[in-house]
This record gives structure tokens, C-alpha cells and sequence, in this order.
């Protein structure tokens, strides 16, 4: 399986961010420890806004659940691309791998309608 590249608009992510963070001089500030640390709290903040809806509620958002998760995405985006820039990493190009290790790791014959972990 072959994902389509969306190498432009992820450089143009990155660019922005790096001229965001310049013209604030917060470039000391986003070391790899602290971004990955801001990360994990903007994860959690994702997961806070489904913590307590039912499968069915959390499949069907109401507006204002979905604007809130629309900026909670944004803050998870942005953390994500802010990392991987710091190590040369791509994430679409990461993910794209990883997708190629998932189709090997969990064939779809075998792990159709199943949710365990596949060994």
C-alpha cells in the first residue's frame, strides 16, 4: 500500500511553525523533551473530551465537542510536526512506513474482526 505525498504541505507546516516560534524567540524552549512532554498533555487533552461518552456518543459529536477537537488535533499536529522537525523526521513519511510494517505485522485474513493484539 501506497500513500499519497503530502511532502509540500508538511514542509509548509514545518516552515510555519519555525517563523511562529522565531519571531517569539521560543526556539530554547522547544527541545525534544519539552515538546514531547507538551505532546503527551495535549493527547490527554483529546482523550478528556471522550472520557466520559458512550462508544455510540463519542462517534456522533455534538458542534462544540467537534470545534474543541478540531483545536485539540491542531495543538497534537502542530507538538507532533515541532518534534519530528527537531530529529529530520517527516511524520507523514513516518506513518506511511509504519502502515507498511502494520499490513505485514497484522494481515487482514488473519486479524479481520479481531481485536487482540495479533502475535
Amino acid at each position: 500500500m501506497s500513500l499519497p505525498s503530502a511532502n509540500s504541505e508538511m514542509n509548509s507546516l514545518r516552515t510555519t511553525l519555525k517563523t511562529f516560534s522565531q519571531a517569539r524567540e521560543w526556539g530554547p524552549f522547544h527541545t525534544s523533551k519539552n515538546l514531547s512532554m507538551a505532546l503527551s498533555v495535549e493527547v490527554a487533552e483529546v482523550v478528556e473530551l471522550f472520557q466520559w461518552l458512550t462508544p455510540q456518543q463519542s462517534q456522533s459529536l455534538s458542534p462544540e465537542l467537534k470545534s474543541r477537537l478540531a483545536e485539540e488535533v491542531g495543538d497534537v499536529m502542530i507538538y507532533l510536526t515541532m518534534l519530528a522537525a527537531n530529529h529530520n523526521l517527516d511524520p507523514l513519511q513516518c506513518a506511511q512506513r509504519k502502515i507498511v510494517e502494520n499490513e505485514k505485522k497484522y494481515p487482514a485474513d488473519k486479524v479481520r474482526g479481531e481485536a487482540e493484539k495479533f502475535q
